[in-house]
């Protein structure tokens, strides 16, 4: 059996009888007003974090979502774009399929505002993926991803490129791990399904997002996620794993190399009112300005003594220098 058949069945019997400890977030619900979300697609989150950011959303996008679990995040997305098949919800699991249906249509029983119709329900593998060159403006997947191994992490990342128009948004959630694992870890089917084994280090998973041509990419939240300890797990020491949250931009690539935003920000802080790097990024006296962290290095490398340059804070919410 191999790992993606491993993950296919722990899938369907997670379909088949809800399992809330499966792949559990501590991130709080998003909140809108007259969305009311069915305790059954609560029950079924097996994502790590969110994929679903408002400013993200907007004039009505076509949306991609691979990995349907409960259907949650598909009625969120929903809620920002009403209309037929304005969400295209992919799976390889039948059962997940049709669980997903039957949640979207008690969903409809409790939102005035949805219609069943808004998602569009497909068999499909991320690694071929059943929807048109650009045709889709936010593509999402939560906690899929981090399964594969590389070669296959870079097939699926090349589809959503694919799928999405320019400008487009790839947003995903993903356990990372910057810890050294085990080789018996790595190939430990069931582990990898668990999304625990597959996680990867940050850097790693921002240069296979590079690799395939994405040219911004937002580190936008990075939480503690799970422990694998001795007692638990083949391994002689705890391994830490986190998970992160990230936007990447079908942007076109610089010639200097992509924009990866972690959370620094400069301040300058000299007598001039501002000052102007001559390269595009231009910073007001003693105001704080996000940054990327090619900017960052740049900066720095002018050795000047009156711009602070923070530290990643791996949380990045938009605006900035780039």
């Amino acid at each position: 059996m191999s790992y993606l058949e491993a993950t296919n069945n722990l899938y369907k019997d997670a379909a088949l009888t809800p399992d809330e400890g499966l792949c559990c977030t501590t991130s709080p619900v998003w909140q809108f007003p007259e969305l009311e979300i069915p305790q059954i697609m609560l029950e079924m989150n097996y994502g790590c974090g969110s994929t679903v950011n408002p400013r993200d959303l907007v004039n009505n996008p076509k949306i991609l979502y691979v990995g349907v679990g409960g259907g949650m995040e598909l009625l969120q997305f929903s809620y920002f774009s009403r209309q037929k098949e304005g969400v295209i919800g992919i799976d390889v699991v039948d059962e997940m399929l049709e669980a997903s249906r039957k949640n979207c249509i008690e969903a409809a029983d409790k939102n005035s505002w949805f219609e069943p119709d808004f998602i569009s329900l497909k068999k499909g593998d991320a690694l071929n993926l059943p929807v048109a060159d650009e045709s889709i403006d936010v593509a999402a997947q939560n906690c899929l991803f981090n399964i594969f191994k590389i070669d296959d992490l870079h097939k699926a990342l090349k589809e959503m490129y694919r799928v999405l128009k320019p400008g487009g948004r790839l947003v995903m959630s993903d356990p990372t791990c910057e810890d050294e694992m085990s080789d018996a870890l790595r190939n430990d089917d069931k582990l990898r399904a668990l999304c625990l084994s597959g996680a990867i280090p940050i850097k790693e998973y921002i240069k296979a997002l590079t690799d395939v041509g994405f040219a911004t990419i937002e580190i936008r939240a990075r939480r503690a996620y799970r422990i694998l300890t001795p007692n638990h797990y083949n391994t002689d020491k705890n391994i830490f794993i986190e998970s992160i949250e990230v936007c990447a931009i079908k942007d076109p690539m610089p010639s200097d190399g992509p924009c990866v935003f972690t959370g620094k920000t400069a301040i300058y802080y000299g007598n001039d009112a501002h000052f102007d790097d001559q390269n595009g990024h231009v910073l007001l006296q003693n105001q704080p300005i996000a940054i990327c962290d090619k900017t960052a290095q740049d900066l720095n490398n002018l050795k000047r003594d009156d711009i602070f340059i923070s530290e990643s804070t791996f949380h990045y919410d938009g605006g900035g220098c780039c």
